[in-house]
């Protein structure tokens, strides 16, 4: 691994006492999807505190460095500062911040908010250099845990021209290139009510059975180098009223990711050539992407010795178009678990390869702007 380019001026380890407290005042202040509003006033006072000009709408956060020049490449930092709400099987209090061997214990202390402090502090160590050869934006956003429409995406027409960006989320450092889009169906089975005693009715739930079995079954022939096959699981159903009548409708729901190798729309129509059912997609936002390893970006990860995969789940990524890497401490399989931690070191060593990379990226290799 190489060494920092600044190294003398780099004070890893007040940036990472600073960025824990500070993660530890989020994780102490809910922050479900949509009730963002005190922690976004926590993240910039936070960074107010450390002389840099904020700028919020609605419950999202950002900042560009104190010497912005519109001729230079953009570079996004970005992750949400929402939450899922608490795992039923918490046996601590989510929103008590708990250091204990070496883990720092709370509800978003993985999910995303080890990777949001580290990008934080990452933003503050770059903020005042003069000289930088690129402008670095910070974007702390909301609403990322249920793709709402007023988190990153209702910012980003709002930004300056982004050129690439980095998407925080726990992936233990490595560089997650690629990954799924998210496809989720509202599916609809009509039959005919009558009553359960007699020969009467057409049971919708039977023929949303025959459905549910060829969503298990079904597999799609493209099958991804980075992201591998395609992925449907019905996750929800519903059906009937009560135990003596025949319901007439069934509702269930898929959920569908979609590898790089297939559009939205031709998943939609492989699926409705297949199912007797109504198909009916919620969205069509969420749409795989992915990065090419040739970036700048990439090389210079691999450059410092980080792997790089294609990831199972989405992300605020799928809705920025520009190349995104997703990247972050923490490790992805804690998320949405009950009694949720992060590594104290994991955020040190986030706030240390934050600074690497992008040292890195512009002493080694040239700039690419929007469209290159």
């Amino acid at each position: 691994m190489t060494e920092l380019n600044n190294s003398e001026h780099v004070n890893i380890d007040g940036l990472a006492a600073n960025a824990i407290l500070l993660l530890k005042k989020l994780i102490s202040t809910p922050s479900l999807s949509k009730e963002e509003e005190e922690t976004a006033e926590i993240i910039e006072n936070f960074l107010e505190s450390k002389g840099v000009a904020t700028y919020s709408y609605m419950n999202n956060i950002y900042a560009r460095n104190k010497y912005y020049d519109e001729s230079k490449p953009t570079i996004l930092l970005n992750s949400h500062h929402d939450t899922v709400r608490p795992n039923k099987a918490y046996t601590l209090d989510p929103f008590t911040p708990i250091e204990k061997d070496g883990k720092l214990y709370g509800l978003g202390s993985n999910d995303a908010g080890g990777c949001l402090v580290a990008l934080i502090a990452t933003f503050i160590h770059f903020y005042n250099q003069q000289d930088l050869k690129y402008n670095l934006i910070i974007a702390a956003t909301a609403e990322e845990e249920i793709s709402g429409h007023n988190g990153i995406e209702i910012l980003l027409p709002r930004l300056p021209k982004i050129d690439f960006g980095i998407v925080g989320e726990p992936t233990l450092l490595n560089m997650a290139i690629a990954e799924k889009g998210l496809l989720v169906l509202d599916c609809t089975s009509h039959g005919r009510a009558g009553h359960a005693a007699r020969e009467e009715g057409d049971n919708a739930i039977y023929k949303a059975v025959k459905d549910i079995q060829w969503f298990m079954s079904y597999r799609y022939d493209r099958v991804s180098d980075l992201l591998g096959p395609m992925k449907m699981s019905v996750t929800i159903i519903n059906a009937g009223s009560q135990h003596n009548v025949v319901p007439h409708e069934c509702r269930f729901t898929v959920d569908v990711r979609v590898n790089e190798l297939y559009t939205f729309e031709e998943v939609l129509g492989i699926i409705r050539e297949n199912v007797t059912c109504d198909v009916q997609p919620r969205s069509s936002r969420l749409r795989s992407t992915s990065i090419p390893i040739s970036h700048p970006l990439i090389q210079a990860g691999i450059a410092l010795g980080r792997s790089y995969y294609g990831s199972p789940t989405t992300s605020d990524k799928a809705l920025m178009n520009f190349p995104t890497l997703k990247m972050g401490p923490g490790d992805s399989a804690r998320s949405h678990t009950a009694n949720e931690f992060i590594y104290v070191d994991e955020i040190r060593s986030g706030i240390e390869m934050y600074i690497r990379l992008i040292e890195e990226l512009v002493t080694s290799y040239q700039l690419p702007v929007a469209g290159d």
